[in-house]
C-alpha cells in the first residue's frame, strides 16, 4: 500500500511539474532540448497516468486499465472513422504538430485525451452528484453528467487543440453554427461517444465491495480544471478573449457545484 501511495505521489508530482511548464511556456519561449512539443506530450501521458493510480485507490486496477484501453481503442475507431468521413464530430484534419502517428493516418493524442477527459469528468460528476448517491437513478444521472461534461472539457480545449497548437484545422461544414472555428456537432458528437462509452466501462468502475461512505475525491476535479485553466491561459495568449471568457465561465460553474456537492 505506501508503494502504491508512494508511486501515485511521484506521478501527480511529475505530472504538475510538466504542466508548470507547459503552462509557463505558453508566455515565455523557454528553450529546451529536443523535438518541439515534447512537454506537452510528456504532460498529457502523466495526466491520464495519474488519473488512473488515482482512480485505483478506490478500484482494482485491472479494471481502471481495462477500462482507459476500451475508451482508447473506440475513440481511435471513431477518430480514424471522422478523419476519412467527417463523421460524427465534423471533418477536420491533421494539424502541423501531431507528434508521432498510428498507422501513419492517425494521430495519437486523441485517444489520451479522451481518458483524461473521461475518467476526470466521471469523477467532477460524482462529486456534483455526492447528495444523490442514494437515489434510485443515480447511476443513469452519473452517466448523462459524466457525458455533458466531457463534451464541456471539449468545449473548452478545442480552441487551445486547434487555434493555439494547431494539432488539428477544421474544415468547412453546411451549418453555419461553429465555436472558434469547430463546428456546433462536434460537441455533440462528444457528448454521444462519451455516452456509448459509458454504456461499456461503467460496470468496471463501480467499486463492488461493501464499505463505508467513501470521503470525496478530490484528484479528478483539480485534473479537470487544470486543463480548463491551461486552455484558458493558452487561448489568452493567441488572444481569443471569447473562449477565456467561456473558460473562466465554465472553471467557477463546474467548481461551484462539484465543491457545494462535496460537502453535502
Amino acid at each position: 500500500m505506501r508503494s502504491a501511495n508512494w508511486e501515485r505521489h511521484l506521478l501527480t508530482g511529475l505530472f504538475l511539474a510538466l504542466y508548470v511548464l507547459v503552462l509557463a511556456r505558453l508566455w515565455w519561449p523557454i528553450p529546451l532540448p529536443g523535438k518541439p512539443g515534447w512537454p506537452d506530450a510528456v504532460m498529457l501521458v502523466l495526466a491520464a497516468a495519474s488519473s488512473i493510480a488515482a482512480l485505483a485507490r478506490h478500484l482494482p486496477l485491472q479494471n481502471i486499465l481495462f477500462a482507459a484501453l476500451v475508451i482508447m481503442l473506440a475513440t481511435a475507431a471513431v477518430t480514424w472513422l471522422d478523419l476519412k468521413t467527417g463523421v460524427p464530430f465534423g471533418p477536420f484534419t491533421v494539424g502541423d504538430n501531431p507528434g508521432p502517428m498510428l498507422f501513419r493516418t492517425l494521430p495519437w493524442a486523441p485517444p489520451v485525451i479522451w481518458v483524461v477527459a473521461l475518467l476526470n469528468s466521471r469523477g467532477v460528476a460524482r462529486l456534483i452528484l455526492r447528495p444523490w448517491r442514494k437515489t434510485h437513478n443515480y447511476g443513469f444521472w452519473l452517466i448523462g453528467v459524466t457525458a455533458g461534461l466531457t463534451a464541456i472539457f471539449d468545449l473548452a480545449l478545442d480552441p487551445f487543440a486547434s487555434r493555439v497548437k494547431h494539432f488539428w484545422i477544421w474544415g468547412p461544414t453546411s451549418l453555419p453554427l461553429s465555436w472558434q472555428g469547430a463546428p456546433v456537432v462536434n460537441f455533440f458528437g462528444w457528448a454521444v461517444v462519451a455516452l456509448l462509452i459509458l454504456a461499456f466501462i461503467t460496470p468496471l468502475l463501480i467499486n463492488k465491495q461493501p464499505h463505508t461512505r467513501p470521503p470525496p475525491d478530490f484528484h479528478p476535479l483539480g485534473v479537470w480544471l487544470g486543463g480548463v485553466l491551461l486552455f484558458g491561459v493558452g487561448a489568452a495568449s493567441a488572444g481569443l478573449w471569447s473562449a477565456v471568457a467561456l473558460d473562466g465561465i465554465i472553471g467557477v460553474g463546474v467548481a461551484t457545484f462539484a465543491i457545494r456537492g462535496a460537502r453535502w
